[in-house]
This record gives structure tokens, sequence and C-alpha cells, in this order.
């Protein structure tokens, strides 16, 4: 059986990057959340 994590860079980026959060207005309080509590990485990076 095929697990359900099959790591893939681009995947990550395109759904999961800074681009993509800021696109919409909850990725931006998303990121906004992390920039609250002080978070290193707001994204992955």
């Amino acid at each position: 059986m095929k697990r359900t994590y099959q790591p893939s860079k681009k995947k990550r980026q395109t759904t999961c990057g800074f681009r993509k959060r800021m696109k919409t207005a909850a990725g931006q309080k998303i990121v906004n959340r992390r920039r609250r509590q002080g978070r290193r990485r707001l994204t992955i990076a």
C-alpha cells in the first residue's frame, strides 16, 4: 500500500508556500497569526 505522504518540494511550495498564502484573505490571516506568535518561519521556505 502506498503511504499518504509522498514528499515533493514543488507541490509543497504551491500548496503551502508564502505566495499562495498571501493570495487569499484566509492565508493572510494565517501568516499574520504566525507573525503575532513570533514564529521564525511563517511558511515553509
